[in-house]
Order: C-alpha cells, then structure tokens, then sequence
C-alpha cells in the first residue's frame, strides 16, 4: 500500500501572508509568562488552601502536568497550522466552521468571566489600600471607574490601549518576586507538613479554581503567522514558560503556607497581602495589595484591547445584529463592542465573587482545550500540516488522549449550576449560528 501524502493546512489570507515571522522562542516565551502570570496567583493560594490546607502545593503540580498534556496537545496542533488564531484556528482548519464558531464562543466566555472576576479583585485591594472605599458603594465606585477608563482608552484607538498595556507590563512581576525572595526566610517548616493525602473531591476542586492560574498560552498563540518557524518555536516557548510559572507560583504558595500555616485558608482574597504583613510589615501588604491592582489593572488593559473584537466578528458575520460591528467614524475603533463587552463585564464584576467567576472561566476554557485536542488529534490523523515538520516523538498522540481524560476528571468536580450556566450559553451560541446558516440559505434560494 502506498503511503498517504501529507495534505496542507490552509494557505493564509493575504492580510496575513504579509506579516513578519519575527518572534523566536525567547520573545514568545516571555509573551507566554506575561499573559499567563496575572491577578489570580495572588488571591488562589488562599483558595486553595482553604481546601488543602498543608497539601495545597500538591494541586500545583497536578496542574503543571495537566498543562504539559494540555500544550503538547497545542503545540501538535500549532506545528500544523500556522495561521494567526491560536486555538480557534486549529479548531476551524480540524472541524470546520460551525465547532470553530463554538470555539469563539468559548474564548469569549473565558475572557469575560475572567475580566470580570480580576477587576472584582481591583475594588477588592483598592479597598484594602484606602478603609473609606473598603464598603460596598466604594467598590461598585471602583468597578465603574476601571471599566469607564478602560473603555474610554479603547476606543479612542488601539494605540492608546497598546501604550497602557506596555505600562503595567513590567511591574507586574517585581511584588511577586519580592515576595518569594523576602519571604522564604519566615518559612516554617511545621506549616508545611501535610497531616495526609488529600480527598479526591477537594483536590480537583482545588485545581478546578487553580487552572484560572496557568491559563494564557493560548493567548500567547494567537500570532502564530508571526512566529518564525513555528514547528520548532512554539513547543519549545510553551514549555520553558510553563516550567517559569510553575516554579514561580509553587514558591509562592510555600512562602504563603510556611508563613501563615492554616491562616491562608481563612485570609480571602488577601492571603498574600496578609503573609507579606508578617515579615515586611505594613510596607508588604501595601506592596501586596498594590501589586493586585496592579497585575489586575494590566490584564484587564490587555484584555479588553482584544477581546471585545469577538463580538464585533461576531457582529460583522450577522451572528449577531450587525449593529456590533459599528466601527466609531473619528477613531476606527469597535465602540460599541467596547462598550457592550465592558457593561457585561461589569455587571457580572459586581453582581458576582472572584472565585465563580474564576471556575466558570475555566469551564469554558477547558471546554476549548477539549475542542483543541480533538482537533491536534484530527490535524495528526489528516496529517495537515503547513510550515516545517510537525511537531512529535514517540507516544506523543498519546498526549491529546490523556489531556482529555484530565479535563474530564476536573470538569468531574464542577457544580450542577456551574454546569447549566456553561451549557446555557452554548446552546445560545448554537442557535445563533442555526438562525444565520438559515438566512444565508434563504438568501441564496432567493437571489
């Protein structure tokens, strides 16, 4: 029998075949632990301490392995298809239009509920740093006015949005690493002895909360058409980002836990502020506590520069009223968009808790790593392939296969009204696209 010839992702549009393969695997790398370090390692250990106690440090590992299938799986696909997307496009070029839609749909979700859940952390700390905005008014007040400035900074054009995401870009980082380097002296090491091997309903909660966390390599993957050979490039990056974050936030869990003991489970969204406290003094809870506004101010500048360009997508491909797709006459910017995205977001910031809005953020995104590792798997099958040699060593379909395993496990341990909620919108999502493939046909027939 003759060998199968290998058939050829899809060739890029010309929008794309003009851009510039210019990122190496330092430059992705570093993209990967920029968007993925955020806000939420410093209100999660809390959290999962809370269910943990001693053994939280566990669930962090569970999760650097669950993400090393998880971006296997991505870089199998990755090395496949170049085409700017990230994970929508592997999902499109595998399955096609309508399970690409519903991997739009997925994302969308991920980062609205995540945008959400960060600026609930902002009034949170900035109601920590000034007692008079602590009470319930002044967090709405503090809500309101990040999403008021973020908006009003986007539309009045990308660049503006661009030069305020470079400004918190690199500051960021400096109160976590303070904290590591400060705080691995106070470590008692009593606190960290585990009184035994956690309950498998506890554990997967936990990481069901901490996969918010290591969440944004596939952020970090949307420029694949920029990324010089891309085989090579991607799985490299993925992989020393990854081994960064994990070592980075395991340390801040032992500081946090070798400091406060069973305290971080009692100390809320907090829990690092509250450790800083007790070997830096006010002056660390204060950099704590900054160092949140700070980290979830400059995810939410990041975000809501490109997030809100789904609904206008969406919009300009009558999934939606078209009326989405209105682009402001003055600045060239999806104003509208813009501000639906942003009145959602804050609506769902105030009215809801960090820690829902953290796990039903991860329902969506595990729900699109299913989708990508159904698509790696059926890009190997196919044997798409666009740029280099695809990216494999022995047993490595394997991977996808285990990947999906793992996020059934976790999904395993998510609420029925988590699940509704998830399951509700993508009912919607399919309907909206049943109602546009019927227009589209009925307009056909017509002409």
């Amino acid at each position: 029998m003759s060998q199968r010839a290998p058939m050829h992702a899809p060739s890029a549009p010309k929008e794309e075949a003009g851009l510039i393969r210019a990122i190496g695997v330092p430059g992705l790398a570093a993209n990967i632990v920029n968007s993925t370090v955020g806000a939420g390692i410093f209100a999660l250990p809390a959290l999962v301490a809370a269910q943990l106690g001693a053994a939280s440090p566990l669930a962090y590992v569970i999760c650097a392995i669950a993400m090393c299938l998880f971006v296997t799986s991505f870089a199998m696909a990755g090395s496949r298809v170049s085409l700017t997307g990230g994970l929508y496009a592997y999902v499109e070029t595998a399955f096609g239009r309508y399970i690409g839609f519903l991997a739009g749909v997925l994302y969308f979700l991920t980062a609205i509920l995540a945008i959400s859940g960060v600026v609930g952390l902002i009034g949170i700390s900035v109601g920590g740093l000034i007692p008079p905005l602590a009470t319930e008014t002044g967090r709405f007040m503090v809500i309101l006015f990040v999403f008021l400035f973020l908006a009003s900074i986007n539309i009045r054009g990308v660049r503006t949005g661009a030069r305020a995401v470079e400004a918190v870009t690199l500051i960021k980082l400096a109160p976590l690493i303070i904290f590591v380097i400060a705080g691995i002296f106070f470590i008692r090491p009593e606190a960290l002895a585990w009184p035994g091997w956690p309950g498998s309903e506890p554990l997967g909660r936990s990481v069901l909360q901490l996969i918010f966390a290591f969440v944004g390599v596939e952020v970090a993957l949307v420029p694949s058409g920029e990324v010089k050979q891309p085989a090579r490039t991607v799985p490299r990056a993925i992989f020393i980002a990854l081994g960064i974050t994990t070592l980075l936030y395991v340390l801040i869990q032992l500081v946090a836990l070798g400091v406060l003991g069973n305290d971080l489970g009692k100390s809320g969204d907090a829990g690092l502020a509250e450790a800083a406290s007790r070997f830096l003094g006010n002056a660390g809870r204060t950099l704590m506590l900054a160092g949140l506004a700070i980290s979830a101010f400059g995810f939410a500048t990041s975000d809501i520069l490109s997030s809100p360009r789904i609904l206008f997508a969406f919009g300009r491909d009558a999934f939606i009223p078209k009326w989405f797709a209105h682009v402001h006459p003055r600045f060239h910017t999806p104003d509208v968009a813009i501000i639906t995205y942003a009145a959602i977001a804050f609506t769902l910031s105030f009215s809801s808790t960090f820690q829902r809005l953290a796990i039903l953020s991860n329902m969506a995104v595990l729900l699109l790593y299913v989708l990508c590792c159904l698509a790696a798997l059926e890009l190997n099958r196919r044997d798409i392939r666009s740029d280099g040699t695809p990216f494999k060593f022995p047993g490595a379909i394997l991977a996808p296969i285990l990947a999906i395993v793992v996020i059934i496990w976790i999904l395993a341990h998510a609420k029925r009204d988590e699940f509704e909620v998830t399951a509700a919108c993508i009912a919607a999502a399919s309907i909206l696209y049943l109602i546009r493939r019927f227009v589209v046909i009925k307009s056909a027939v017509t002409q």
